[in-house]
């Protein structure tokens, strides 16, 4: 819950950054975690609405999606999922409801770096990039570790490669938060695995694919929290794992 002053939507990026950089403003996506955080007092809500960031663009050599792209546009999006296999689908599908994701953009998604996103978590499996207004365009890897600021996510990269990709994940309930999330890409005999919700953001490493799986989520720190204890995440992993690595074989 949140009470703002006033509500602003930026005729340009220019001024949405301009208006982004004083203190208590902040930048609405989706609408749907700001008014689920903590109850506070905002001075201006900043709309990226009508600056035409809620787009999926696509070329010979990569898809561009606009910050305000919601998760449903990416659930239907027949090019995205023919092309990376359904696992963009499978990664967002079980989210909340459909209304949600009607609402829930990928900008909010990405730039909230939420320990329990299956959207982070994908990403890194296809080997995103973000673009930032003032920054440029960053690698996703990278972009995780960044101390939050006052930049603005205009949108996300996505290269066309010839990567096989597969996703899974755990819950309680299929709209629940994710106990565990798992995504694994493969390129010829090189291979990322991802896994997330540990509790904590996403984290990724980059091996043979002969690798073991064992010696693999070895590499991942797992944590404990009211939803699942270190110990059974890491177990949960190794299934999770060997699945999404017979998926791609």
């Amino acid at each position: 819950m949140y009470i703002a002053s006033s509500y602003v939507r930026a005729e340009s990026l220019d001024e949405a950054w301009e208006l982004n950089q004083k203190r208590n403003n902040k930048i609405m996506g989706g609408n749907c975690w700001l008014r689920m955080g903590k109850s506070n007092n905002i001075n201006t809500i900043i709309s990226l609405s009508k600056l035409g960031l809620d787009k999926i663009e696509e070329n010979d050599s990569e898809f561009k999606i606009g910050a305000m792209v919601t998760l449903r546009q990416i659930e239907t999006n027949n090019s995205l999922n023919e092309i990376f296999n359904n696992t963009l689908k499978k990664a967002v599908e079980s989210i909340v409801g459909v209304q949600f994701r009607n609402m829930a953009t990928v900008g909010g998604s990405i730039w909230g770096r939420f320990g329990f996103s299956d959207v982070l978590t994908i990403m890194l499996a296809l080997g995103a990039k973000v673009e930032l207004y003032k920054t440029g365009v960053v690698p996703i890897e990278d972009f995780i570790d960044m101390e939050h600021n006052n930049d603005i996510l205009v949108s996300v990269i996505i290269p066309k490669t010839n990567l096989k990709v597969a996703y899974d994940t755990v819950r309680l309930s299929k709209t629940d938060f994710p106990l565990l999330t798992c995504a694994v890409s493969v390129v010829e005999d090189k291979m990322r695995v991802v896994i997330g919700a540990r509790p904590t953001k996403a984290r990724f490493f980059d091996c043979n694919i002969n690798t073991e799986t064992d010696e693999i989520c070895s590499k991942f720190n797992f944590g404990t929290n009211m939803r699942a204890t270190a110990e059974y995440r890491e177990q949960v992993a190794k299934v999770l794992v060997n699945r999404c690595r017979k998926a791609v074989q």
